[in-house]
């Protein structure tokens, strides 16, 4: 009872400490809160907007000709109050041309000569594309009638490019296997903070989308297999009777369904056999849409209640080589994320219909589609494709820009693989893997880029700085915000924050303000030492005085960072005692603090222990008398 007096002191203290708290603010972001677009409550503003499209699709592809060729047809909305005159049009392949802007270098067989316009229409009228010359993987164009407020304009691209033979996000996963992402220009969002989104896509940072309508039609040749986002709308026209009624099976049941196997694949009967087949899709409100096709991958499918209010399915699927040992659990693994996700953390039912997980080289999330690589240990699979699945919440329910905040998505992913881990492999095995991949290459390197703040923009970084402030920095900043709210009032405040901002596009202060208004607390304190400092984890015991209760342990906080830790109790009679300190002791001084430790017994030692929370300096971390 002591403690807890002890501990409700130091947070009624903290909150006058906590109101004389604000938070950095760019000038634009400024700007769209004085627009109202945003609100300090943490909810879009009265006046918030956000653009959309209709994609119309069709894209043929004929392995083993590396040449793919599309033609769409986009109906763009422009809900801004801005007239717009220069749009800008996203060419995310010309990643491959020699020149480009690259995060890392590229191999010849990653080069092509990217992504080539052939024809273009604006609301009908035929216009002249000019190719960029710098090797852009975006271009503004002009509209010869300004597109007005609340109006929209029609516009048509016939394209085509090469399939880099070098898979990685994207690719020929084998001369007969095609992985197609990013294969179709769209229009850049245009959003109330930052304007055109002209940030080049250096495949390193990643994307930011708005939510569009798709339909999304793949031409190919007989006995091809095509998984795409979205819901297959003529299974009847492509796939023979035998194997539409396994595939219909699967969405019924938990058991796995071997939809098509190596020996059906063999008899070259599984889809109609007609000399080419078109595999049509649709899908509504989702960022993107990608495929996979082959004519030899086996196809495994099933499905897992994921809301049981309304006992709604999503169906679960996987596409891989036969010879891929792993991928042959993968739908049970895609099954085990998508229960545990939807019915723990974040505790929201996975939104779409489906998830297909096919065996590529990128390790990558895209709307209802991963891309994973195989590995030899099959529990390493299964913790790489639960992070993927992860990332449907973010980003992909929520709007991020991952390109400019990464850590609004990758720290969320790296925290539920986190929560999901310690619940299929046990806590110690789960904190372990988490330390190796997620915290030791940051508290072990004393560069000053790993010290940036995690606020820092991505699209600006690049090498050690940008991994870490992605991915375990955030991470550990939320589950820090986890332990200082407790579970309850955390998932309060996460649910709160997905329920205003899913189908938009959050920015940082957008999810701090919702924190702070959900828990009806002026969280401030915490985020500017967490996502806008250079601070780190570093503890240190500084003095043990012995009091009329017990003890009093005076703690220095080197780091800055305000973490959670534990005080491990040795006393002279040789028994122990865990006191968990929250990151409520730093609420009223980010530098030191006291923890009272009322005992009779006499202390023989004392260790600060971080787990997962790892300290930079641990030399510092006990106390004998």
């Amino acid at each position: 009872m002591k403690r807890l007096l002890f501990l409700s002191a130091i947070i009624l203290t903290g909150v006058g400490f906590a109101k004389a708290q604000s938070l950095y603010m760019p000038r634009n972001v400024q700007h769209a809160f004085k627009k109202e677009t945003r609100s300090a409550d943490g909810r879009p503003g009265k006046n918030y907007w956000q653009n959309s499209g209709n994609y119309n699709i069709s894209v043929t592809a004929m392995p083993p000709d590396r040449n793919i060729k599309g033609t769409e047809t986009i109906t763009y909305f422009n809900n801004s109050p801005d007239t717009i005159r220069n749009p800008v049009i996203k060419l995310i392949l010309n990643i491959h041309k020699p020149g480009a802007l690259r995060f890392n270098d590229a191999q010849p067989d990653y080069l092509t000569s990217g992504t080539h316009i052939d024809a273009m229409t604006i609301n009908g009228k035929a216009q002249q594309w000019e190719e960029p010359d710098y090797h852009a993987t975006w271009q503004r164009f002009h509209l010869d009638k300004a597109l007005l407020p609340h109006d929209s304009v029609q516009l048509t691209f016939d394209w085509h490019y090469q399939i880099s033979l070098q898979s990685g996000r994207e690719g020929m996963l084998d001369s007969t296997s095609y992985f197609l992402a990013y294969f179709y220009p769209r229009v850049a969002v245009f959003d109330d903070v930052d304007r055109w989104d002209v940030m080049d896509f250096t495949d390193g940072q990643e994307f930011y989308n708005d939510f569009n309508n798709y339909t999304l039609k793949v031409t190919v040749p007989k006995n091809y297999i095509v998984w795409a986002t979205g819901t297959l709308q003529n299974p009847n026209a492509v796939l023979q009777p035998d194997y539409l009624n396994k595939l219909n099976a699967s969405m019924l049941t938990d058991s796995v369904m071997h939809i098509a196997t190596t020996k059906d694949l063999a008899t070259k009967n599984v889809t109609a056999q007609n000399a080419t087949n078109t595999w049509q899709w649709a899908v509504s409100d989702i960022t993107d849409v990608t495929c996979a096709l082959s004519d030899h991958f086996v196809w495994d499918a099933s499905s897992v209640v994921v809301d049981d209010v309304t006992k709604r399915r999503a169906s679960v699927q996987s596409a891989f080589n036969d010879t891929a040992k792993d991928f042959h659990h993968m739908v049970e693994y895609g099954r085990h994320a998508l229960d545990w996700l939807s019915h723990n953390w974040p505790g929201i039912p996975y939104p779409f219909p489906k998830t297909t997980i096919v065996q590529g080289y990128a390790g990558m999330e895209y709307p209802m589609m991963v891309n994973d690589e195989t590995y030899s240990d099959s529990n390493f699979s299964r913790f790489v494709v639960e992070h993927e699945i992860a990332h449907t919440w973010f980003p992909f329910y929520m709007g991020i820009n991952e390109t400019r905040y990464g850590f609004m998505d990758e720290g969320w992913a790296t925290t539920f693989e986190l929560l999901i881990g310690r619940s299929d492999a046990g806590k110690e095995t789960a904190e372990n893997l988490y330390k190796q991949f997620r915290v030791e290459s940051w508290i072990n390197d004393a560069s000053s880029e790993e010290d940036l703040p995690i606020i820092t923009p991505g699209n600006i970084l690049n090498g050690r700085g940008l991994g870490n402030n992605e991915y375990g920095k955030p991470s550990l900043g939320y589950l820090a915000m986890k332990d200082l709210l407790g579970d309850a009032m955390f998932k309060k405040c996460l649910h709160e924050y997905l329920d205003r901002w899913h189908g938009k596009h959050p920015i940082p202060w957008d999810f701090f303000n919702t924190f702070n208004d959900a828990s009806g607390k002026n969280l401030n304190w915490f985020w500017n030492s967490w996502f806008f400092s250079n601070n780190y984890i570093d503890f240190a015991i500084q003095k043990v005085i012995k009091s009329n209760n017990g003890y009093n342990v005076g703690i220095k906080n080197i780091g800055g960072y305000p973490a959670p830790t534990d005080i491990f109790i040795t006393y002279e009679d040789n028994s122990t005692e865990t006191l968990h300190q929250t990151p409520a002791i730093w609420m009223k001084d980010l530098k030191e603090t006291t923890v009272d430790i009322a005992t009779k017994k006499k202390i023989k030692s004392l260790q600060l222990q971080g787990g997962i929370f790892m300290d930079a300096d641990e030399s510092n971390n006990t106390w004998k008398p």
